[in-house]
């Protein structure tokens, strides 16, 4: 991937990377690591709030990664981290795991959390183990709706069921770091982001059934055709905690307990049960912000639906990227519109990208307020893009955007 906030960089060497942190490991441990994890970030392309009313996403794991390097510590009892990115550190007690309440070591919280997930479901019994030490690093950018969070939970399972000699499906693994994130950290975020991060594929978008968990990988077939899939950050940060993000998990249950009972569905009925005629049927008995907000989903799931079958026929015949490009800038829309999730700024990074050239479509991506957005490129028009996207940006909002130029990657590994 290439950094285009100041023009081309060569892709990230992965076997460097890992090797830059067997070495940061050493320097700041005076040891050798046993190992090294990988969760990569992700872009959804489109399913946007979908995922926490059972519905369809259509996420790509993305080329940017959370590496742990891990040595396992017989006799102690006490995980101690390192963060790389932050040069600070952090520790906590297998014993007693719970937040951090210094603000220095919040970053560590995500690694107690999924310690605590996996101990609290039975993966693995903490009583057993050993400490540990632990070295982390990333380059998925933060607070910009790529899931760095997720990446730093993937890579922290696959550290502490290693350190425990457990080997986990990854659909389970998912789950847990869903949980270590709605529980621990206090965000009730859906299966997307843990799940992409572990289940990615290589040259592919995964459609996703939140509610069932099933799974299809989709070929994008971006290379072929000559484009680009292309993350435009807004450097507005977002924080999911401080954001309405929780609110709108609540809007959400407020509008499938007003429709359910008019339209017969049992218990566990989500938006996801709903059809826009039934919604335009009912719509009288909402408050009209419930209506938007289920509207939105309802449609949203329709349109991923329509995309995965467009990338299934293949996005370079007959018009079928002008469709999907049109799927992506109607889902923006909505985001904006109807859910109230986007930004002044967001606004702005899609309306300069319908006016380059090449430009099939754009949206948001992520959970809104600040972030990213996702824009499908001809590749020969990056430059283009370049200028006109994120030059315009920044003389209009004095921000500090960049491009991420994306591929698709396997989720989380050993390197």
């Amino acid at each position: 991937m290439r950094d285009q906030g100041s023009g081309p960089e060569r892709e990230p060497d992965e076997a460097q990377r890992a090797a830059n942190i067997r070495e940061s490991f050493r320097e700041a441990f005076r040891s050798e690591a046993d190992f090294v994890a990988r969760a990569p970030g992700r872009v959804n392309i489109i399913g946007e709030h979908t995922d926490y009313n059972g519905g369809y996403v259509l996420p790509a794991a993305i080329d940017r990664t959370l590496l742990v390097a891990a040595k396992p510590m017989p006799g102690s009892r006490t995980v101690e981290l390192y963060s790389v990115n932050y040069d600070r550190w952090a520790s906590f007690d297998l014993d007693n795991i719970e937040p951090s309440t210094d603000k220095s070591q919040t970053w560590s919280n995500y690694v107690r959390a999924v310690a605590w997930a996996l101990a609290d479901r039975g993966y693995i019994d903490v009583s057993a183990m050993h400490g540990a030490q632990l070295a982390i690093e990333g380059d998925v950018p933060r607070a910009s709706g790529l899931s760095s969070s997720a990446a730093i939970e993937v890579a922290s399972a696959l550290t502490f069921t290693r350190l425990a000699g457990v080997e986990m499906g990854r659909v389970d693994l998912a789950l847990v770091c869903q949980r270590a994130e709605n529980e621990f950290i206090g965000v009730k975020s859906g299966i997307m982001d843990q799940f992409i991060s572990a289940l990615g594929q290589a040259d592919s978008a995964l459609l996703i059934d939140t509610r069932s968990l099933a799974y299809e990988a989709v070929p994008l077939g971006l290379e072929e055709i000559s484009y680009k899939l292309v993350v435009a950050d807004s450097a507005v940060p977002r924080s999911l905690i401080t954001s309405a993000y929780n609110q709108r998990t609540v809007e959400c249950e407020q509008a499938v307990r007003i429709l359910a009972p008019l339209l017969n569905l049992g218990r566990g009925a989500q938006l996801r049960d709903i059809s826009l005629a039934q919604l335009e049927e009912h719509k009288d008995a909402l408050p009209e912000m419930l209506y938007r907000r289920a509207h939105h989903v309802i449609s949203e799931d329709d349109r991923t639906l329509r995309a995965a079958e467009l990338m299934r026929a293949g996005l370079g015949k007959d018009d079928n990227m002008a469709q999907f490009g049109k799927l992506l800038y109607a889902s923006h829309v909505s985001l904006r519109d109807d859910y109230e999730v986007s930004s002044p700024q967001l606004d702005m990074l899609v309306e300069l990208a319908s006016e380059v050239p090449g430009v099939a479509g754009a949206r948001m991506t992520g959970a809104g307020f600040g972030g990213c957005t996702v824009n499908i490129v001809q590749a020969r028009h990056l430059d283009e893009f370049q200028h006109h996207v994120i030059d315009q940006y920044r003389q209009r909002t004095g921000l500090d955007g960049k491009l991420y130029v994306c591929k698709a990657v396997e989720g989380g590994t050993y390197v």
